[in-house]
């Protein structure tokens, strides 16, 4: 089955087509990723497109679509999102939504924070076991996250000290994400790759839905936080 992934939550603007096998397997067919934090709208379309022609596909071709579901930025988020629910609409096929920190956390051994750039000098962030989701997402200053989680503490015996607000985060290892890049001096973890959501990464975790041929979903963007774009208030009257 031929899919079509895409995400932008983050300023690596992601587009591929994949084969989803029985197994179920991922194959990336073609891919585009580019980085640029202001040009979601105006590259996403284009890069679909071109992993269409690479991978020799139509979009009559195409069974799903899969939408990286943030949390990211307002305006980027959107941007993918809603070239995915129209993409699925056009064509009449299902459009599922995967936490785009999932595709970073995915296959990461161990006790991994996710971290992507939330601007504001805050990241998004979730904590992974050996690939599975544990805790989050939320949106934090990275020294709110260290505190959160125990990072830095003591180690008593050996083992890192107890009292985290998360249960079993203490035992954090490693970071992944560009977030986790940016402010790796504040959260004193290693570094791991990748730093952006994978393709393959959303795409298998949609595959079990993609193979049952589940009904579509109606995307719900994990925004965390309220834009900084607000309605105007009422208008003062020019008159006395």
């Amino acid at each position: 089955m031929l899919v079509v992934v895409v995400d932008s939550s983050t300023p690596a603007v992601t587009a591929a087509l994949v084969r989803v096998g029985d197994d179920p397997s991922v194959t990336v067919l073609a891919e585009r990723v580019t980085v640029d934090g202001r040009a979601h709208g105006e590259l996403l379309a284009p890069q679909i497109q071109a992993v269409l022609a690479e991978g020799g596909a139509a979009p009559g071709d195409l069974a799903a679509v899969v939408a990286g579901t943030g949390p990211g930025p307002f305006t980027g988020l959107r941007a993918g999102m809603v070239t995915a629910a129209a993409l699925g609409h056009a064509l009449d096929i299902p459009v599922y939504g995967v936490c785009s920190l999932d595709g970073i956390g995915r296959g990461r051994p161990g006790r991994v924070l996710v971290a992507t750039d939330a601007r504001r000098k805050e990241v998004y962030w979730a904590v992974y076991d050996d690939g599975v989701r544990v805790s989050g997402p939320a949106v934090d200053k990275p020294a709110a996250v260290v505190a959160a989680l125990g990072l830095g503490a003591t180690a008593v015996d050996g083992a890192a000290a107890v009292g985290a607000a998360v249960d079993g985060a203490a035992a954090v290892g490693a970071a992944a994400g560009d977030g986790a890049e940016k402010y790796a001096e504040v959260l004193g973890l290693p570094v791991l790759p990748p730093l952006y959501p994978s393709a393959s990464a959303l795409a298998e975790l949609a595959a079990d839905r993609i193979l049952a041929k589940a009904p579509g979903e109606t995307l719900t963007p994990l925004y965390l936080r309220r834009p900084d774009a607000v309605a105007p208030g009422e208008r003062k009257p020019a008159l006395p």
